[in-house]
């Protein structure tokens, strides 16, 4: 499984605001069929393939540009790990097991 943070940051839309942008790539990540996981800063995605992941980044980069904005600053990182299986719950379990 691959994992991947995405931040996505609309420029040039006439308000601070961005939660009417984070609202619509969650409901875009969801209706590609990605259970998304949002926090204060990123929103984090799994996917089994690195095109996958790929596509919706390249689909919510141009979102920015159709609901309006003048320019889109996008950071990734993404975690592959091809000598065992992981997921976003198994790396939290990891790390709370540790606690």
């Amino acid at each position: 499984m691959i994992i991947a943070q995405l931040t996505v940051v609309p420029v040039g839309t006439g308000t601070p605001s961005l939660s009417k942008f984070v609202a619509g790539f969650e409901k875009e990540l969801k209706r590609m069929g990605f259970e998304p996981r949002l926090s204060a800063m990123s929103t984090v995605i799994e996917a089994d393939s690195i095109e996958k992941i790929l596509a919706a980044v390249k689909r919510l980069h141009e979102m920015v540009f159709e609901n309006g904005a003048l320019r889109a600053l996008t950071q990734i990182s993404i975690d592959e790990r091809r000598d065992k299986e992981g997921s976003i719950n198994q790396k939290i379990r990891s790390v709370e097991s540790k606690m």
